[in-house]
């Protein structure tokens, strides 16, 4: 069953109409509704063209966070091949909110890292809401290590509100995690492509998202925090998170007039949870372009673009 964002009311109600004439026509074979769901598919369309071709910040955020919304582990099916996971930090546990591990994309060995944050009850719980702790960052340090070690690509998927903010996590370094996590990924010299697929919050993403090049599907945002954060900080307000949206410049379009993103994965019409194989396809044609171009830099070149890349941030704003 579809789930609807409360703006798409307007394509709700016509499929809804669609979904009655069709259990009708298969109660009553003699009741021909072909010629009426033919219209009303048309209207859909429209509808959808209408509504998708001017969102605005909130919208795309909740767009970010549709629970139907492909995650981390569909990409890691259709995009890669022999993956095989790694688990745990050495350290502390496994934490299942970060995903990573070696695979082959396209044929050629590489390391990936991603946040999974589930797609029911279960496995929400399971992958902590896509909310790292501590120990998860510390397991994307140590596949980064491998992937810089064996001259392994590393590409990273970001789908997060952000780390994990909670009292076991802080004890156990959070803050420190992110930040080796981060230092990590501007250190190694291999190609590393980030895309944010989702949600980008915080320093929860930024730690495995410090790549040489960082695109963003259509619909996700990438943020300092979440709008919810900003508004209650800013405003003590939370209900105030859509003007918190429009202000903190979170969309894709935003961040790559301001060169914090390399660019955009076109998402298919009415979002990426209505097409998830084709902007899963689209992805991975950029990926693989991207891995492509960096092919002829040595392990210097790429890390001194990758630092210089970040430190370039903001000083023409």
């Amino acid at each position: 069953m579809h789930n609807y964002l409360d703006f798409e009311k307007p394509i709700s109600d016509l499929e809804g109409k669609i979904i009655e004439l069709k259990k009708l026509a298969t109660e009553d074979e003699s009741i021909d509704t072909t010629d009426e769901i033919g219209r009303l598919e048309v209207r859909v369309r429209e509808a959808i063209v209408e509504i998708y071709s001017k969102l605005n910040p909130w919208q795309k955020t909740q767009v970010a966070r549709h629970p139907q919304r492909p995650h981390f582990v569909d990409y890691a099916k259709t995009l890669f091949q022999e993956f095989t996971p790694l688990a745990g930090d050495r350290k502390f546990s496994e934490d299942a909110a970060i995903q990573a591990g070696l695979a082959r994309f396209r044929g050629q060995p590489v390391a990936v890292i991603g946040q999974e944050k589930g797609n029911d009850t279960k496995s929400r719980i399971k992958h902590n809401f896509g909310s790292p702790r501590p120990e998860g960052y510390r397991k994307a340090i140590r596949i980064l290590e491998m992937a810089d070690r064996f001259g392994l690509p590393v590409i990273s998927l970001v789908d997060t509100a952000g780390a994990y903010p909670g009292v076991g996590a802080e004890e156990r370094g959070q803050a420190e995690a992110i930040a080796r996590s981060t230092e990590m990924c501007l250190g190694v010299k291999v190609p590393l492509v980030s895309v944010v697929i989702g949600e980008g919050g915080s320093g929860g993403a930024i730690a495995i998202a410090t790549g040489n090049k960082v695109y963003m599907l259509e619909h996700s945002i990438y943020s300092v925090i979440s709008p919810e954060g900003a508004a209650s900080i800013l405003w003590r307000d939370s209900t105030r998170a859509r003007e918190a949206a429009t202000n903190m410049k979170i969309t894709a379009e935003d961040l790559k007039s301001l060169g914090v993103i390399d660019g955009i994965i076109s998402e298919p019409l009415g979002g990426a949870h209505r097409d998830p194989d084709s902007v899963i396809a689209a992805t991975g044609d950029v990926i693989a372009n991207a891995l492509a171009e960096m092919a002829s830099r040595s392990g210097e070149q790429l890390r001194n673009d990758r630092r210089q890349k970040f430190l370039a941030m903001g000083r023409n704003l």
